[in-house]
């Protein structure tokens, strides 16, 4: 194998498909890269850690067809460093690899591509779904703060993706916490997937960097979901289980219900959050009382008290929150003014818009111990 390419593009394309390089891995070939020319001049990458791959091409002066695995971290150091100039790539013998510039030469331990997993191709056999790429990437943003990030914890480390006939619905729960984030479009089938949150996270970081204006487009099968876009191709496997019934966790009803400023009560929440730190679980509490919001914090440090004019109906309550969870949701919403609503000083609050149900965030208050937890970690 021997390739000749410009550095910049080369270290685009290793950025991409890094971030499906494991470091929680014993086996050295999901530490690598696989590299891989062919005869119309491409340099095919592919990295994998058997629950997400990627797949990219680069147009590259081919000189030698092949293809070997090299160390990614590595890999990416050396090509970062590099001036930006043309590079030669070159299988020098079986178990190394040699990188050279004008002035520059490396010689780097390389594995046999006979190792690398094999990267699923769904097409003929899958269905396919297509979406405004901008609007994907935001309903990602909008709900994977709320996946756990413990892979104990069975399928709600993922995001649910449903597709209605007039709708696609985003939802994540971690038992403290739950989003659920909404999106009007025309879709053909009904269909439910799971995929990691912190997979999702990382596409969303492929579809930020790419230019691309076009829909993207995803073929799902029984265990896989791919996802296409331009030439970078993404393998994620489904996370296989029941998620929660999201609807039934949602409140139907409430005693109380504000209307306010979300940037105001963000600053408010930032600023209390300075003492709630340095106490127990970031904790403050909200005051609802006429139409004034009261939010106070208490540690041994000291105390904080910040007041929100706010329109209320409904009866006067005090509750705790752990301000994180608050402030997360806060953050990932995009509207001046926001509705809260509550149904006691024990259960938990519902952030959504004054008009429709594009977004609902619950966050559970400080009496409770988790969101339905029965049915949080159901598997088939």
């Amino acid at each position: 194998m021997k390739f000749n390419c410009n550095q910049a593009t080369l270290s685009k394309a290793l950025n991409i498909v890094s971030k499906a390089v494991t470091t929680r891995t014993t086996i050295p070939v999901l530490k690598g890269i696989l590299l891989k020319t062919t005869g119309d001049n491409k340099l095919i990458l592919s990295t994998s850690d058997l629950d997400f791959s990627i797949e990219t091409k680069i147009d590259v002066n081919t000189e030698i067809e092949g293809s070997v695995i090299v160390n990614a971290k590595l890999f990416n150091d050396i090509i970062k460093k590099l001036s930006n100039e043309i590079i030669t790539v070159e299988l020098e013998d079986e178990s190394r690899v040699s990188i050279k510039t004008t002035n520059s030469r490396f010689n780097i331990v390389s594995q046999s591509a006979e190792e690398f997993p094999n990267i699923p191709n769904l097409e003929g056999e899958s269905s396919k779904l297509s979406f405004d790429k901008e609007i994907f990437k935001k309903m990602i943003k909008q709900t994977q703060f709320c996946a756990s990030i413990d892979d104990t914890k069975g399928v709600i480390v993922g995001i649910l993706i449903e597709l209605t006939s007039d709708n696609l619905n985003m939802v994540a729960i971690d038992g403290y916490r739950m989003a659920v984030r909404r999106e009007k479009i025309l879709n053909n089938e009904s269909k439910k997937i799971i995929i990691n949150a912190r997979i999702l996270n990382e596409v969303s970081k492929i579809l930020s960097e790419n230019e691309i204006n076009d829909d993207l487009d995803i073929f799902i099968n029984d265990k896989n979901a791919v996802m296409i876009l331009d030439d970078t191709k993404v393998v994620m496997r489904l996370l296989d289980g029941e998620f929660i019934n999201y609807i039934d966790v949602l409140p139907k009803e409430h005693s109380t219900s504000v209307i306010l400023d979300r940037i105001s009560l963000i600053n408010s929440i930032e600023r209390a959050s300075l003492l709630a730190r340095e106490g127990r679980n970031n904790l403050i509490r909200i005051s609802v009382n006429e139409n004034l919001m009261t939010i106070t914090s208490n540690s041994e440090e000291g105390n904080v008290k910040e007041d929100i004019i706010m329109e209320k109906e409904g009866e006067n309550l005090e509750i705790g929150f752990n301000s994180k969870y608050m402030m997360d949701a806060l953050k990932a919403i995009e509207d001046e003014e926001i509705k809260l609503e509550f149904s006691s000083s024990i259960k938990p609050c519902l952030v959504k818009p004054l008009i429709g149900n594009e977004y609902e965030y619950l966050i559970l208050d400080r009496k409770s111990t988790r969101l339905n937890s029965s049915h949080t970690n159901r598997s088939r």
